[in-house]
């Protein structure tokens, strides 16, 4: 199994050593305080990490979301049923 992993490894290594000699050349980057020349494969490299790690923030807060909405659905669902066993357990009784 380790040799299935290094191997794997060793493609996305070569993947990402041939983008970046294929795509070596310079950029310029403008924004408000200046400009900043980087190559193009780290630019591209850094957009794509940057929106996978706010795409998992975004899903890590739906998670926990979800999760605390389970939560109390849960607790009103266990007082329901405790609701029903004690109105289960009260004796009817009859007016006479």
């Amino acid at each position: 199994m380790r040799i299935i992993s290094y191997f794997f490894i060793l493609v996305i290594v070569l993947f990402g050593m041939t983008f970046a000699t294929l795509n070596s050349e310079s950029v310029t980057i403008d924004y408000y305080l200046g400009q900043t020349t980087f190559p193009l494969s780290l630019l591209l490299v850094s957009v794509f990490a940057s929106g996978c790690f706010i795409g998992m923030v975004a899903g890590f807060w739906l998670l926990i979301k979800a999760k605390l909405l389970n939560y109390r659905l849960h607790q009103q669902l266990s007082l329901a049923e405790k609701e029903i066993e004690n109105l289960r357990a009260i004796p009817l009784q009859d007016k006479v």
